[in-house]
């Protein structure tokens, strides 16, 4: 009698598609949100490049700027990070100009809630021409996922765009 229900019970195929469904669940919904951090993590970069490029943009449209149009660019290019968080977001402006012997030298800095890049002068080299500037605008984000912040804490992003005067070769600031 016992080996009979034993040999039932083996052959007894109910509740397999539930438990295949318990074990698999699981797994399909950590791929599932990680796919979700995944682009956001994707769309925060590409607004990290937008948000430096519509500074560089602002801001090499001419050839003497001031305090109030850089903080118009520096506005526009943080809506750029809209609908993410921009507590961390952060961006260096600096304006490199080049000597006769297209040596860089930083006319002028804006830096807000970053660190300043340390090796603009070393960035700007193979851009460098005697008499000529270049503009250089880095933003820096962490981006902190949604799902896998309790494994992540924060992925740090920074894009830096370069961008030549329109006006003149080097942007000046009043």
């Amino acid at each position: 009698m016992i080996v009979n229900f034993v040999k039932c019970w083996f052959k007894s195929e109910d509740g397999v598609a539930a438990v295949e469904a318990a074990l698999v669940f699981p797994i399909l919904l950590t791929l599932l949100l990680g796919l979700v951090d995944l682009g956001n993590g994707i769309l925060a970069n590409q607004k990290a490049i937008r948000a430096s490029q519509v500074a560089a943009d602002l801001i090499a449209r001419s050839s003497v700027v001031d305090t109030s149009m850089i903080d118009d660019a520096l506005d526009a290019s943080e809506l750029a990070f809209q609908p993410f968080d921009t507590t961390t977001y952060g961006v260096d402006v600096v304006s490199v100009s080049f000597d006769d012997d297209a040596n860089p030298v930083i006319e002028w800095r804006e830096t807000r809630n970053m660190t300043p890049l340390a090796d603009v002068e070393v960035r700007v080299e193979d851009l460098a021409q005697a008499g000529e500037g270049v503009l250089v605008v880095a933003v820096e984000y962490q981006f902190e996922p949604m799902f896998a912040g309790f494994l992540i804490e924060e992925i740090p992003m920074q894009e830096i765009a370069f961008a030549r005067g329109r006006q003149g070769a080097v942007i000046e600031r009043n």
